[in-house]
């Protein structure tokens, strides 16, 4: 009986030994981080790793205590998955919330929180939204990229979150392809120098430092490629024409040292992106030499074949480390741990994923300042970083045409007659990916200035400015009218078109001022360049103005010669859409007018 007490007390303290935690060796500073994070793997259980490799949107957590009871590792914001009233404050008490509970875990490991903020923190009320990346592609200014994204950062941290899924450096090559606008260029060449600017100013030299966060570099790869420019579609490409056009990007953001990249939804040549291990790890790893976390896209693993179990084995083997759910985290993180106890996925390959995690949080720091510092709130939305908006709108325009040389307008105008769907609507000039995920109508979805305002703030107190959406309500006049029309807001599949197109209603609001013997000015608020060939031939000038944000003063900064349009075309202007894209060119890659002196 004694010697099966001695047995049964050295088991316990063997046990306890072996699951005593020193908290020191994963948390002090003084260690390099490869040591705390082989502590923090020796000690940590299997649920605790695959844990790690879960980030759940918000509003899919069944309860939020979740995160402490399945030791989840990761939450984000998708689309549009905001807090109930959606200010600033409350998105930190949603963080510090989520936050507490994985600092509740039996080993503290904290989670990191990502979010789609890809032109300013546009999921959140009152901050700044810049223009889409196709705008920012006109201005080709680095420097003026960084800055944004040093503000983005800043804004985005003063609510806690640590991570944005920016930037986009796809290379689109085909305009029908409802994400076009997230890409800076066509041109592989700009996209890498502004993808590359990005990533510095979100992350400046040190993510440790409280005022940077982690970038993502996406969607891996080829997904600009597409067949048709369709979302989520086939990139039946050569690996020549992969590398040379759209893996050249990723390049740039692996030697600037972005944190992660993102899985595209797309297929190269009929293989899933998600499931292809050539390109995620061969090429990816061992080409690219890429060492950061690589996420998947929302839910992206359930459009590998197979059974759900089959998709997650495959997913991760081809070197997915964190996986992106809507819900379901549950039946996830139980059919990968039946997986990694039959073999099917190897213990080596969750701790590599596991690894990668944690050096990412250690970098960010969130071991020793793990919750949102406050003080940077008043900083969303500030008059210094909506100016920086302001200056993004005046570089993104390109002027396309000026007859007799009527821009710039006189601001001590007699009279000017404002019209169109989009002069008065801030929904519209932002797009999507604002509040929204698809975007938003009209004014009052958060704090901005519409092109009509910038209008009449522009023009002197004696200037008459006439607003008529659809001109019908005006007089016959040789005045001039500024025409705003375009695009509504969209984003993703939701936004692929075959046809490129301007509504009927548009043409006909241009087509009614010009009847009536006004000047045409017209501005085109687009997420790509368009099938304009009949309004440009209507009207005396032409501005493309793409995706503004909420600063409409930049726009009629240009209209009325405050600044002298310098933007330049990203993506080449198609005359006309036949099945295999476009036929023919309207304007080339590069082209922009700029004012007469």
């Amino acid at each position: 009986m004694r010697n099966k007490f001695l047995i049964a007390l050295l088991f316990v303290i063997t046990f306890a030994s072996c699951n005593t935690v020193n908290i020191n060796k994963f948390t002090n500073n003084e260690l390099p981080v490869s040591e705390r994070i082989d502590y923090l793997l020796s000690i940590m259980t299997l649920d605790e790793k695959i844990g790690q490799m879960v980030q759940i949107d918000h509003k899919g957590l069944i309860v939020k205590s979740d995160v402490q009871k399945y030791f989840i590792g990761s939450v984000l914001s998708g689309g549009g998955s905001d807090p109930v009233d959606n200010m600033p404050e409350s998105w930190a008490n949603l963080y510090d919330n989520l936050q507490n509970y994985a600092l509740n875990t039996r080993l503290g490991i904290p989670i990191v929180y990502g979010v789609d903020a890809v032109h300013g923190h546009n999921n959140v009320y009152g901050a700044v939204i810049f223009p889409h990346n196709i705008g920012l592609g006109s201005t080709r200014n680095p420097q003026l990229v960084e800055e944004i994204s040093k503000i983005t950062a800043i804004e985005v941290a003063a609510t806690g979150i640590d991570w944005t899924f920016s930037p986009c450096i796809a290379v689109p090559q085909d305009e029908r392809w409802g994400r076009t606008y997230e890409g800076f260029s066509e041109d592989p060449q700009l996209v890498s120098l502004l993808g590359r600017a990005s990533i510095r100013g979100y992350q400046g030299d040190d993510l440790s430092n409280p005022l940077t966060i982690a970038a993502t570099a996406k969607h891996y790869v080829a997904d600009g490629g597409t067949n048709g420019g369709r979302d989520q579609g086939n990139a039946a490409i050569s690996e020549e024409v992969l590398r040379d056009i759209h893996l050249f990007p990723y390049i740039g953001a692996v030697d600037e040292g972005v944190a992660s990249i993102m899985a595209s939804f797309s297929s190269w040549n009929g293989k899933k992106i998600h499931g292809n291990k050539y390109l995620l790890t061969d090429v990816l790893r061992g080409d690219l030499e890429f060492s950061g976390v690589v996420v998947s896209d929302w839910d992206a693993l359930r459009q590998l074949p197979g059974s759900y179990e089959n998709q997650i084995v495959e997913g991760i083997n081809s070197g997915i480390d964190l996986v992106m759910l809507s819900n379901g985290y549950v039946e996830f993180l139980s059919l990968l741990k039946k997986a990694v106890i039959s073999g099917k996925v190897p213990q080596e390959r969750v701790d590599e994923a596991v690894r990668r995690i944690l050096e990412m949080k250690y970098k960010l720091d969130l071991f020793n300042n793990p919750l949102t510092d406050r003080s940077l709130i008043t900083s969303i939305g500030s008059k210094e970083h909506r100016e920086v908006g302001r200056q993004a709108v005046r570089e993104s325009l390109v002027l396309l045409k000026n007859n007799n040389n009527i821009l710039p307008l006189n601001s001590d105008i007699k009279n000017v007659v404002v019209s169109g769907k989009s002069a008065n609507n801030l929904g519209n000039q932002c797009g999507g990916w604002s509040i929204g995920w698809q975007g938003e109508r009209g004014n009052d979805f958060t704090i901005g200035t519409t092109i009509l305002d910038g209008i009449k703030n522009g023009v002197s107190k004696s200037t008459n400015v006439i607003y008529s959406r659809s001109g019908k309500e005006v007089d016959n006049s040789n005045d001039v009218a500024i025409v705003v029309i375009g695009e509504l807001p969209y984003a993703e599949f939701e936004g692929d078109d075959k046809n490129l197109t301007l509504s009927v209603a548009d043409i006909e609001t241009v087509k009614e001022l010009k009847a009536k013997g006004y000047k045409i000015v017209t501005v085109l608020i687009s997420g790509r360049p368009m099938i304009i060939n009949e309004v440009l031939e209507l009207s005396d000038a032409f501005i493309a103005a793409w995706l503004p944000g909420t600063e409409g003063d930049g726009v009629a900064d240009v209209l009325f010669g405050k600044y002298n349009p310098t933007g330049k075309l990203p993506h080449t202007w198609p005359a006309n859409i036949s099945s295999g894209g476009s036929s023919e060119t309207l304007f080339p890659l590069g082209y922009g007018l700029t004012y007469e002196k």
